[in-house]
């Protein structure tokens, strides 16, 4: 889309005002709004701004910073009122001198994907963002509330449930996702909905438009929507299971080998080996929160034992199997990371671990297909080389320091500004006193 094109949409649409979005490194949705009888000033110079308050980003001596909108983001925002239209694009960010900003967490994915790019490849990424819907119990504390009783896949004629999930799902369609399915998940008040897969740059945009566009129209019905892994304890956690192929410029599959007994390429085997040895280090930045670590624990349907399987849901990675004629299906769905995720900083990364077992033709341990993981003891664990994610974003934290690939993938500027941001969560929390502990420490010690 050019200018030309981008005035007669935004003359259809009654658009009024533009939100030029961007994100932090931990992925919180930053916005400056704009009339639009500056769009043509923000398209062709873009629009400065003060970089020093947005976490990670820049100190306070180097704080101008501008946004460049990116034209082909283009939507309307649906719950906007109709006599005050706003629309939306995603901005890449440039400092003064006109070079990219390198702490911009959308710059980085753009930087890895001119990896696969400039090999003709493009990698493809279907995600399933899960979330809760929740009704307040209070004016500002609150404790979750679902707000409903199904489970998953139910359906129910009334379910108050079912109505807001098909307003989310016309709203998205409407925000240009191809939105595939919504359905209840296994707990209450959990959703999930699907939409088609794309290259990494344009999932990573269709993440962050689905967690604001959720919540938005949850607000209206005075629902909290929450993506949090693990809101409400002893039921499942959210997650965001990635599906994740490689393409070539004929729109080829390169995951699909017909001769090998699984289907797969070696250069999928690659794939999944890099994502293997990565794994542990790879949590810190998919599974990005202390939250996150209370939802990767066994019992729970969340991967926590690092593998790979066809049929065995407790891997970490599972690859469907092939079915005649579905040769654009074969793909490895990494399963550990979670929603609150930064999107770009997640595929970044997972790219990254991905291409150092293409590039060093790393081999694939045997699959778990007939072993439930859940249901080996330590001991058996270790005959087998089966290792587990880490405990806490802490423990994750520190194999994120060792490892380079990662680190390189993200960048000094990210990487450095991530993890400042991250140990400051981890001591928060160390040093927070939680209900737990009250109840069951304060009248037994």
């Amino acid at each position: 889309m050019d200018l030309k094109d981008l005035q007669s949409r935004i003359e259809e649409d009654r658009v009024e005002f533009l939100s030029l979005q961007f994100t932090d490194v931990t992925g919180a949705v930053k916005s400056l709004d704009i009339p639009i009888s500056r769009l043509d000033g923000a398209v062709k110079e873009g629009v400065w701004f003060d970089g020093s308050s947005v976490e990670g980003f820049a100190r306070i001596q180097e704080s101008d910073m501008r946004l460049m909108p990116d034209l082909d983001t283009y939507a309307v925002l649906p719950w906007s009122p109709d006599d005050c239209r706003r629309a939306r694009i995603f901005c890449d960010i440039y400092l003064p001198n006109g070079s990219p900003f390198r702490g911009d967490p959308r710059g980085a994915l753009k930087r890895m994907l001119e990896r696969v790019n400039s090999r003709g490849w493009t990698y493809n990424v279907g995600p399933e963002p899960e979330f809760f819907l929740f009704k307040r119990n209070g004016p500002v504390n609150m404790h979750p509330v679902p707000h409903d009783v199904g489970g998953y896949f139910d359906f129910s004629a009334t379910d108050d449930a079912v109505r807001v999930r098909t307003q989310l799902m016309a709203a998205l369609g409407s925000m240009g996702l191809n939105v595939e399915m919504g359905h209840h998940e296994v707990a209450l008040g959990q959703h999930e909905i699907d939409f088609e897969y794309a290259d990494a740059l344009r999932a990573a945009d269709n993440i962050l438009t689905l967690k604001y566009t959720v919540k938005a129209i949850a607000a209206q019905h005075e629902l909290i929507a929450s993506f949090m892994p693990k809101p409400i304890f002893g039921i499942n956690g959210s997650g965001m299971h990635c599906h994740q192929s490689l393409f070539d410029a004929d729109g080829k599959n390169l995951f699909f080998d017909p001769d090998d007994p699984y289907n797969l390429s070696e250069i999928a085997y690659g794939f999944i080996a890099g994502q293997l040895i990565h794994a542990r280090a790879l949590s810190a930045v998919v599974a990005p929160t202390v939250n996150s670590y209370k939802r990767l624990v066994p019992g729970y349907e969340a991967p926590v034992y690092v593998g790979w399987a066809q049929i065995n849901r407790s891997a970490l990675i599972r690859t469907p199997i092939y079915a005649p004629g579905r040769e654009n299906s074969i793909r490895a769905e990494l399963r550990c990371p979670d929603p609150s995720s930064n999107p770009y900083l997640a595929l970044t990364a997972m790219l990254a671990a991905a291409l150092d077992g293409v590039d060093k033709t790393l081999e694939a341990p045997e699959p778990l297909n007939d072993i439930n993981v859940y249901t080996l003891t330590k001991d058996e664990r270790e005959q087998k080389k089966i290792d587990e994610l880490p405990g806490s974003l802490a423990e994750a934290l520190r194999l994120l320091d060792e490892d380079d690939v990662l680190k390189q993938a993200l960048g000094s500027s990210v990487y450095e500004s991530f993890n400042r941001a991250k140990w400051a969560e981890v001591e928060e929390y160390r040093t927070r006193v939680t209900d737990w502990e009250v109840e069951r420490y304060l009248e037994t010690t």
